[in-house]
């Protein structure tokens, strides 16, 4: 009998029971959109200017280009480390998308000491997305490129990560824009197995192991919970912004965005200035006598690529009258005649057609000449439309005069790599109205002591 009931005994300690049961499980995803954003995932690389002239010294500045995603810190943080410590403004555009991920960003540019600037990245040449050049980055090897700021957005969560910049700056065609974040309720139903043993009377459970996982569906939330509005709250107090653009989130639907206006953006600390993208990447930041950080000086290179032992083709002869059709080039020309009056009046020549990149180009030559007003003599077929308006726009505000007219170079052109300025302005042009050669501009302009007037030109 004693035997039986310590057998008995020993069966119970060694007894396990495995059973299956089903438990339904809700999880939360804290993000504007818990789908992939609309568009690529946003890609990092490094551009350099392509502006002409720039070379040797040119600026450079990380391009992010695409949408929000959990994995994008991952893939900033790579970028980061390739640049050895060198300190590049970021350009981005963006759809926005997973708010984690864009709070994520903003501390890494604001701990990297990083400014940003919405634009869009105009590539030359080679592009990230064309077979070929994708590796580029790998090699050291950037891209070429410019910057416009028409019709580049940093919409939805996208402004979260712009917040992270220590200089911030939007130009006056580029939109940022919030609404309010979606929270999204994932149900997975959860299949776990328990291993127990009875102990006692009582289960001891030894271990539990998920042996599946199915979907049961999701649902959305259209309202910032307080634990979220919290976070969001200390992060922008961190970022020195106002909390103003919080409640501009919580009041626009997030079926709507919010096109924060850039005065208003000003007023919540949101941008650090009134400027556009070209502060942080015109070619003039690369002057000798003020070398911004992201100027980078590549030895033996010239404009448009050529190395020391290259060099330019010809080019090829136009037919007298012919308008060619490139870009618009602005260049500041100094009036010459055969008396070689001395004082010479100045204008800027604007001729090509017109693009999204012409008001950026503009507003980097007006950026040299500091107060003076020279007017502006321009020869175009026309272009793009809201490239002509923000041009327009900007003229009057800097309050030009405007003339239509053809300006002849003599000498050499200014599109030729080795044709350099004198004294800030190409010498001994002829300025052409209509069918005639007008040498005596120079002294009627100046008798009328015109702002245009300069002295003395070079000979």
């Amino acid at each position: 009998m004693v035997s039986e009931r310590l057998f008995h005994r020993r069966a119970l300690w060694s007894l396990r029971l495995i059973c299956l049961l089903a438990l339904l499980v809700a999880g939360r995803a804290f993000a504007a959109d818990t789908a992939p954003g609309p568009g690529p995932t946003m890609r990092f690389v490094i551009v350099r200017s392509n502006a002409p002239g720039c070379e040797p010294i040119c600026p450079e500045w990380i391009s992010a280009e695409g949408s929000i995603e959990a994995g994008t810190p991952a893939l900033f943080k790579r970028m980061l480390k390739t640049l050895g410590g060198r300190s590049l403004p970021i350009v981005v555009d963006s759809p926005g998308g997973n708010v984690e991920a864009a709070l994520a960003l903003g501390r890494l540019i604001r701990k990297n000491m990083l400014d940003i600037a919405i634009g869009k990245t105009v590539f030359s040449g080679c592009r990230p997305d064309a077979d070929g050049c994708h590796d580029r980055n790998k090699i050291g090897a950037p891209y070429l490129g410019d910057i416009v700021d028409y019709g580049a957005m940093c919409n939805s969560a996208c402004p979260l990560m712009f917040a992270g910049g220590v200089r911030r700056v939007v130009g006056e065609w580029a939109f940022l824009g919030v609404h309010q974040i979606t929270t999204t309720y994932i149900r997975t139903k959860l299949q776990y197995r328990t291993t127990y043993r009875i102990v006692g009377g009582k289960k001891k459970v030894l271990n539990t192991r998920i042996v599946s996982r199915k979907d049961a569906g999701s649902y959305k939330t259209y309202e910032m919970s307080k634990a979220v509005e919290k976070r969001l709250a200390a992060y922008l107090d961190e970022m020195g912004i106002d909390q103003g653009v919080l409640e501009t989130m919580k009041s626009t639907p997030a079926s709507e965005i919010h096109q924060i206006a850039l005065g208003d953006m000003l007023t919540m600390k949101l941008v650090t200035s009134m400027d556009a993208a070209d502060l942080l990447t015109a070619a003039g930041l690369c002057r000798s006598d003020r070398l911004a950080a992201n100027c980078l000086e590549i030895p033996g290179k010239k404009p448009d690529g050529l190395t020391t032992a290259a060099k330019p083709a010809p080019l090829p002869a136009e037919p007298e009258g012919v308008q060619r059709d490139e870009d618009m080039r602005f260049v500041v020309v100094r009036g010459g005649n055969p008396l070689r009056n001395p004082d010479c009046p100045e204008w800027i020549s604007a001729e090509g057609a017109i693009t999204p990149q012409t008001p950026q180009k503009l507003r980097q030559l007006l950026a040299t000449l500091g107060d003076r007003r020279l007017p502006v003599v321009i020869s175009s077929k026309g272009g793009d439309l809201l490239g002509a308006l923000a041009a327009g726009r900007l003229v009057r505000e800097k309050k030009l005069d405007v003339a239509v007219g053809r300006t002849d170079f003599v000498g050499c052109d200014p599109g030729e790599w080795n044709c350099l300025a004198k004294e800030g302005a190409l010498c001994r042009v002829e300025h052409r109205c209509g069918s005639g050669v007008r040498f005596g501009l120079c002294a009627h302009a100046c008798r009328r002591g015109e702002t245009a007037c300069r002295s003395p030109c070079a000979a």
